[in-house]
């Protein structure tokens, strides 16, 4: 038996602690609950998930993520209820400045589920993912 109880929250570090705020306060419809800009560092929240966005310093060139070849983060997936919820906001996403679609929404094997795979202005590499019916 597991001895945790869930994700209490995820800590990502991004490149623009701004952009990558904004990005899921107005694609995503999330809400920032606290931030400390001595840090740097807020959370933001679906109402379900929590993360913490981290300000990396950018005066040393931090590194983009290779998930390839990085131990660590590989994407965050997040769900969406329905098909249609899945293509108007995949729209959004891709509209979005400085967002990288990697693909847009297609079927996960043979389908029903389908996805999408983007990179967030900030670099986070994230998949919306509609579970099919």
């Amino acid at each position: 038996m597991s001895k945790t109880v869930g994700l209490n929250h995820l800590g990502l570090a991004v490149a623009d602690l701004d952009q990558t705020t904004s990005f899921f306060e107005k694609v995503l419809g999330w809400t920032e609950t606290a931030r400390d800009d001595a840090y740097p560092r807020n959370s933001i929240t679906d109402g379900t998930l929590r993360l913490t966005l981290w300000q990396v310093d950018n005066s040393v060139s931090p590194k983009s993520f290779d998930r390839r070849h990085n131990i660590g983060l590989h994407h965050m997936a997040l769900e969406v209820e329905s098909e249609e919820k899945l293509l108007h906001l995949a729209e959004d996403v891709a509209a979005w400045p400085g967002v990288k679609v990697e693909f847009m929404p297609e079927f996960m094997g043979a389908g029903p589920r389908k996805h999408m795979m983007f990179s967030e202005p900030g670099g986070i590499r994230l998949e919306l993912v509609w579970i099919g019916e």
